[in-house]
């Protein structure tokens, strides 16, 4: 199937909205890759917690990482250390191979202090959805949204 990708920067403490629903939700998507980078990675020491879930977050975005909650679809974090030169960076990243047919939202946190801004990328493999895939699909949403 197609791959979509989408790529973007996002402030600290914001969200991004990626537009993926449909007039009938056939189109279905599944994460295939996700990474992430801050702004100025060899200049900057930073800890940037980007999150992507299935519905959108109120208030403003946090580095807590909760995997008990069924929205959360992805997260990366970045770590590098500038200052000391001590630490190379990394870049961890888990993400679910859960289908979904609705728009989703990304969020990011530094946690080193100041406000970096931090780069994203993500590959969504497109996937065609029957009828009752759909169906599942949008009542998850629909659940999601309570």
């Amino acid at each position: 199937m197609p791959i979509k990708t989408f790529r973007g920067k996002i402030a600290d403490g914001d969200q991004d909205t990626i537009v993926l629903h449909t007039r009938d939700g056939s189109t279905g998507y599944r994460i295939v890759k996700f990474q992430a980078m801050p702004e100025t990675p060899t200049t900057v020491s930073a800890e940037c917690v980007v999150k992507i879930f299935k519905v959108p977050q109120t208030g403003a975005a946090t580095a807590t990482v909760d995997f008990s909650d069924n929205t959360l679809l992805a997260v990366a974090l970045w770590t590098s250390d500038s200052d000391t030169h001590q630490q190379s960076d990394d870049l961890h990243v888990i993400f679910d191979n859960e289908i979904f047919n609705q728009d989703i939202y990304v969020t990011h946190q530094n946690t080193a202090g100041g406000a970096a801004d931090c780069n994203y990328y993500i590959e969504l493999e497109q996937v065609k959805l029957d009828l009752n895939e759909n169906t599942v699909a949008t009542l998850k949403d629909i659940r999601n949204l309570s």
